[in-house]
């Protein structure tokens, strides 16, 4: 009877995951949808490509770099705590957690930024990421259309550093909310940088990434555009790094990448990993 509980108790805890991502995915599109649709950076007529496509990765992305994050983080935070001497952690744990929280995200989005350039400047990585910028109409759901295998890397490269100087769980195995809350921070303005939004920011946009700095990383209107604006959440990444694009008065003409990606869901996911 022991097997069928736990297959029971495994079952159970997918559908609720399921259900929590049906929930969210109703949730977006009942705020984005009218959003784009009256302030729409490109108007459209009718539907777009790859919506179904998309709705795969969304639930993907949903399961696969969480299970896949487990380990390796957990092995990264108990590493860090052997070679980062104990009076470290142990002052950082006396930081309020809002200055943990807010110092969390300006590292992490750090980590994440070189993650991402990474991702983009070496090959093998490439080959994973490319199929995040095969998109050419690019909304809210474009979000999550990524391999896992990139996403993992993206998110792990992202809070490393978090745990590396106590950030995030200084006090060892402990649950701590800064992880939990700056990953919603970092997914939530991942759709909302993604959205077919005109909306500019002015000068704040090289404070706080808007739908126009992200959509000028999606370009593929030429080579000076390309390979720019690699931060999710904060443009001075890009400032500090050389790597900041924003023309002032226009969004880009055309997205997508020369890369072939594959159409279908099953060869995007298995062409990566073959020779």
């Amino acid at each position: 009877m022991q097997p069928a509980g736990h297959f029971a108790e495994q079952f159970s805890a997918f559908a609720v995951d399921v259900a929590r991502l049906c929930a969210w995915l109703v949730l977006l599109a009942a705020v984005f949808v009218p959003l784009e649709h009256f302030w729409a950076g490109h108007p459209r007529r009718g539907g777009r490509r790859s919506v179904l496509s998309d709705l795969i990765y969304y639930f993907l992305s949903g399961f696969v770099p969480k299970l896949l994050l487990a380990v390796p983080v957990a092995f990264a935070a108990a590493a860090f705590h052997l070679l980062v001497p104990g009076g470290w952690y142990a002052r950082a744990a006396l930081l309020p957690v809002w200055f943990r929280l807010l110092a969390g995200l300006v590292v992490g989005d750090a980590g994440a930024y070189w993650g991402h350039r990474w991702s983009h400047e070496i090959p093998l990585l490439w080959r994973f990421h490319s199929l995040h910028h095969s998109a050419e109409d690019i909304d809210w759901l474009v979000n999550t259309r990524a391999h896992p295998l990139d996403m993992f890397f993206t998110r792990f490269c992202g809070l490393v550093p978090m745990y590396a100087i106590g950030l995030a769980q200084p006090m060892g195995n402990r649950f701590d909310t800064v992880p939990v809350i700056a990953a919603l921070i970092g997914t939530m303005w991942g759709f909302f940088i993604h959205a077919n939004l005109s909306w500019r920011f002015g000068p704040l946009e090289r404070i706080v990434a808007s739908p126009a700095f992200h959509h000028w990383h999606h370009t593929n209107d030429g080579p000076e555009a390309l390979d720019k604006n690699y931060a999710a959440l904060l443009p001075c990444m890009d400032l500090i790094f050389g790597t900041f694009h924003l023309p002032p008065d226009r969004l880009p003409g055309k997205y997508g990448t020369d890369t072939p990606v594959p159409a279908r869901v099953a060869e995007q996911l298995l062409g990566p990993l073959l020779p």
